[in-house]
């Protein structure tokens, strides 16, 4: 069974991130507004990003660090821009 990381551009601009174990399921349940909450008050939304795991766990892990991430990182991942990514996480690290 794979299990997915997925980011969702809202219609306001912003970013949502989740984890399911169906991700095309899970996207048309954002778009139909099924889930009370973040997404549902800022429709549409379209998938932006999506990473297959083997486990629930990974899916997980991964969903919590990119939540934490700035939104320039968030898009230097759809991008697929590593550099940025990198340039993102030294800056961050060195105004600690």
């Amino acid at each position: 069974m794979a299990f997915w990381v997925y980011m969702l551009r809202c219609a306001d601009s912003t970013y949502y991130t989740g984890h399911t174990d169906d991700l095309e399921r899970r996207i048309g349940e954002h778009m139909s507004g099924l889930f009370a909450g973040y997404t549902s008050r800022r429709l549409p939304v379209r998938l932006a990003f999506s990473q297959e795991f083997s486990t629930r766990e990974e899916a997980l892990r991964a969903e919590l660090q990119i939540k934490k991430w700035s939104r320039t990182k968030k898009e230097a991942l759809i991008q697929s821009d590593w550099g940025r990514i990198s340039t993102s996480a030294k800056k961050r690290f060195k105004s600690n």
